[in-house]
């Protein structure tokens, strides 16, 4: 490489001289993709400045979870609930990104016991003592996107239904100590599929996680019923959910003909899902919005 091409600026737009910031990067890249395996583009790596304003939209995204949690509880109506995230979020200097998009129609996914994720609020859902639910908040903040949820057990619960959403968040966490940098998307999915299965439960297979940041979905498509040593190679600067949604009975599910959006559980068992935004890291990842 002649010495003008190793002072140009990086291609990731940090400022700093290609030689010192992705040169590097792309050569293990290139070796990579002489192997076949399927590698990340360019256009999701994040730089510093990025990642760092995720990660601000994250901190509110976590504020508004926050604020949910210390007011959700029985008779409160999902409507409510979406109320709380819009209002919240202004005033935080965010947008709620779900509202619009693609015409989802209010700020929160509010997904209530059978519903596996996408539920749109209503008055007319009312929270009763036994429901769990999972509230997921995605955040526009400066033009950048974070996304997570989290799942709330109202009143008392049943064990089965405790122990359905305890399982599910440690699926959540193994996947986050499974994201290792330039190893596969596929080893973090099959480790979530490996302990939702040893505890009896299943893994939905049609939706997954995505990545996000500067937009709200990007690639890649992140599945949980992977195989080791399959999908995208996991990179320095990639940032995407990790957001399995654990079935007490069978992973089947379908659509809401009714409104496009919420997805049930075709058995009709209750389902539950945790998420997280991560960014891969040199040494592991660093998790952005919980």
């Amino acid at each position: 490489m002649k010495e003008k091409e190793r002072e140009e600026l990086c291609w990731c737009g940090s400022g700093r001289a290609y030689e010192r910031c992705h040169r590097a990067f792309d050569e293990k890249i290139g070796e990579l993709m002489r192997k076949k395996y399927i590698t990340p583009p360019r256009r999701i790596i994040k730089n510093p400045a990025q990642l760092q304003g995720i990660e601000e939209s994250g901190r509110i995204n976590i504020a508004v979870l926050d604020y949910v949690s210390q007011r959700i509880r029985e008779g409160v109506s999902t409507r409510q609930i979406d109320q709380w995230v819009f209002q919240k979020t202004g005033e935080l200097g965010g947008v709620p990104a779900p509202l619009g998009y693609e015409g989802f129609p209010k700020s929160v996914c509010t997904s209530v016991n059978d519903q596996v994720c996408h539920g749109i609020p209503s008055e007319e859902c009312v929270l009763r003592e036994g429901d769990i639910i999972n509230v997921d908040v995605s955040t526009i903040y400066k033009g950048y996107y974070s996304d997570s949820s989290r799942m709330f057990c109202i009143g008392r619960v049943s064990e089965e239904k405790k122990r359905l959403v305890e399982v599910a968040r440690e699926c959540v966490r193994i996947g986050v100590e499974a994201v290792k940098p330039w190893s596969f998307l596929g080893d973090m999915g099959a480790a979530v599929h490996e302990h939702a299965v040893k505890n009896g439960y299943t893994v939905v297979e049609e939706i997954g996680g995505h990545g996000v940041g500067l937009a709200f979905h990007e690639d890649p498509w992140v599945g949980f019923t992977t195989k080791r040593g399959t999908e995208m190679i996991m990179a320095p600067g990639m940032v995407f959910t990790i957001e399995p949604m654990i079935n007490q009975g069978g992973p089947e599910v379908f659509v809401d003909e009714s409104n496009g959006w919420t997805v049930y559980t075709a058995d009709g068992k209750p389902s539950a899902q945790w998420e997280v935004t991560v960014a891969v890291t040199e040494e592991g990842c660093r998790i952005l919005a919980y």
